[in-house]
C-alpha cells in the first residue's frame, strides 16, 4: 500500500544510529546518506527516509501518527525493542506485550525514536 515513508529528525547521526540498531533486528541494511543529508533505507518493499524537514523548520512528531513494522515473532518485536531503547528510543504506550483487539490477539511494542516518532512492532497472534 505505501511506496515510501518519511520521518523528521533534527539529528540525523542520533536518529540513524536509532534506525540502523531496530532495522538490524528486523534483517534490514544499515542506512544509507545521501547527498542532501538524508539516511535512506530501501529494500523491495518500500523505502524508509529520515531527513531534515525540506522547509528549514525544526522536525516535531506527528501528533496521532504511528509507523508500525511487521515482525516475524514476539521475541523479535521484543528485540526491535530492546535494541530501539539502547540506542536513543524511549518505551511508550504500554509495555510490549499482548493486546486484544476487535477479536484478534497482537503482540505489540511501541517506541518513541530520538526525535518522538512513534513507532510499533506488531505480530499478529490469532
Amino acid at each position: 500500500m505505501f511506496s515510501h515513508i518519511v520521518v523528521g529528525s533534527n539529528d540525523i547521526e542520533k536518529s540513524k544510529t536509532f534506525y540502523d540498531a531496530i532495522l538490524t533486528v528486523l534483517g534490514y541494511p544499515a542506512g544509507v546518506m545521501d547527498e542532501k543529508g538524508r539516511c535512506i533505507y530501501a529494500n523491495s518493499e518500500g523505502v524508509l527516509i529520515v531527513t531534515p524537514p525540506i522547509d528549514g523548520q525544526e522536525a516535531t512528531p506527528g501528533n496521532g501518527m504511528t509507523i508500525g513494522f511487521s515482525v516475524s515473532s514476539p521475541e523479535q518485536a521484543d528485540a526491535w525493542h530492546q535494541a530501539g531503547v539502547e540506542n536513543g528510543g524511549v518505551t511508550c504506550e504500554d509495555p510490549p506485550g499482548v493486546r486484544s483487539y476487535a477479536g484478534r490477539e497482537l503482540y505489540l511494542a511501541y517506541l518513541r525514536d530520538p526525535a518522538g516518532n512513534k513507532l510499533c512492532a506488531l505480530y499478529r497472534i490469532s
